[in-house]
């Protein structure tokens, strides 16, 4: 079953690992698209891993000295853009989501990095045709109730009865601002210190799953 994981260099094992873990999470019609495993140049026993599925994408971190295997998943509508980054060694491939937060691997074979871009890419698409689509049905719904409103009120008004004076205009309540929630804040405090080299990106991942967990 998870041959077809296999073809660009992934870590047979911990394929197998998240393969196992993926099959309890999919919901109805969920599907796996792509399965990429980190390539660490010296140590790669316990190397993280990104699950891609039709409706999310999902990061997986071995814990527990790789006993437990701890995830975390964002749903396509979520996701403004994935990124990826080719280094000397491997590549970086990581996702942005609508409230700021960022996630994402290093040490990836360039392959994976490349076929995981692709995938993302065209689920992104997807799901902004579909949201166009929803778009689209919303305001045709929208409009055809306006209309059969308007010609019932047109049917049923009776004769030389003046029209209902119009309605005061209510200005708009004014717009107060809200501060940002605390997990955002400490995901830019955590984002500020990894681009500037106080923390390298295994502790910036670790610790991000550590506050995204607590949602």
């Amino acid at each position: 079953m998870i041959d077809k994981f296999l073809k660009d260099e992934q870590d047979p094992k911990a394929v197998e690992k998240v393969y196992t873990r993926l099959v309890d999470l999919l919901t109805s019609g969920e599907e796996i698209l792509y399965i990429a495993t980190q390539k660490k140049p010296l140590v790669n026993i316990l190397p993280d891993c990104i699950a891609l599925t039709n409706k999310r994408v999902l990061f997986f971190t071995p814990a527990n000295l790789g006993l437990s295997i701890k995830f975390v998943d964002f749903v396509w509508k979520d996701i403004v853009d994935v990124f990826t980054k080719e280094e000397i060694i491997g590549a970086i491939f990581s996702v942005k989501t609508t409230n700021g937060a960022e996630m994402g691997v290093d040490y990836l074979p360039k392959v994976q990095a490349r076929k995981l871009y692709q995938y993302a890419q065209e689920r992104k698409e997807a799901e902004r045709e579909a949201r166009r689509l929803r778009d689209l049905e919303d305001k045709r719904a929208e409009s055809g109730s306006v209309s059969i409103d308007k010609a019932q009120q047109v049917a049923f008004q009776p004769i030389n009865v003046p029209p209902p004076a119009p309605e005061p205009v209510v200005p708009p309540a004014p717009v107060i601002e809200t501060k940002p929630d605390v997990l955002t804040e400490k995901l830019k405090k955590l984002k500020t210190l990894f681009d500037n080299g106080l923390i390298s990106q295994e502790e910036y991942n670790q610790k991000k799953m550590e506050l995204l967990s607590d949602l």
